[in-house]
């Protein structure tokens, strides 16, 4: 019996010793000889948010479990697939979507505040499968909204920057709007 234990111990010790060495940590710095021009792209487009219909683009996925007079309250969660088209017509020539979640996080049933996480992909022309990631909070008091750029891919890989927003349409009935985007990315 005794045996039996020094070899399960040997055995443990063996494996607890050839552990460390296969595995190990491995990171490799690598220093750029040149750095990559940065590029800077300025895009206008329009985003159409229809939460009303038989198709719209943005769905409540979640809703607090508290009573609440309107369907935009604070901590309603959207899941969105809104259009990006050239022109404010829902119409106008279709270029990419925005596709992600926004929350809305106001108490005051007067002024909408939300904060979204978006990618805006682009399906056309020069920018065909490139996109760039939003992560910002908008209020529907500030007449132009400011929102952060956090990243991209494709043409906008490594993007930063910002994006100006306005209401260029909104249905308060519906809580339908269209919102005009001026983006500025910096990019390699």
């Amino acid at each position: 019996m005794e045996k039996e234990h020094n070899i399960l111990a040997l055995a443990m010790i063996f494996c607890l010793t050839i552990a460390p060495v296969y595995g190990q940590y491995y990171s490799r710095t690598i220093t750029r000889v040149a750095q990559r021009a940065e590029k800077m792209t300025r895009l206008h487009f329009f985003l159409h948010d229809t939460v009303s219909g038989e198709n719209p683009s943005a769905v409540v996925i979640a809703r607090p479990n508290i009573t609440q007079a309107s369907p935009f309250g604070f901590g309603t969660l959207f899941a969105i697939n809104d259009p990006l088209t050239v022109g404010p017509e829902p119409t106008s020539m279709l270029i990419g979507n925005a596709q992600g979640l926004y929350v809305s996080s106001s108490r005051d049933p007067a002024v909408f505040i939300s904060v979204m996480y978006a990618d805006f992909a682009f399906t056309s022309g020069r920018f065909n499968g490139s996109s760039f990631s939003l992560i910002s909070r908008s209020s529907s008091s500030d007449a132009i909204r400011e929102l952060a750029i956090v990243g991209g891919r494709g043409a906008f890989r490594m993007a930063q920057g910002f994006a100006l927003t306005q209401i260029n349409y909104a249905n308060l009935t519906t809580g339908d709007v269209i919102l005009e985007y001026n983006v500025t990315l910096y990019h390699y």
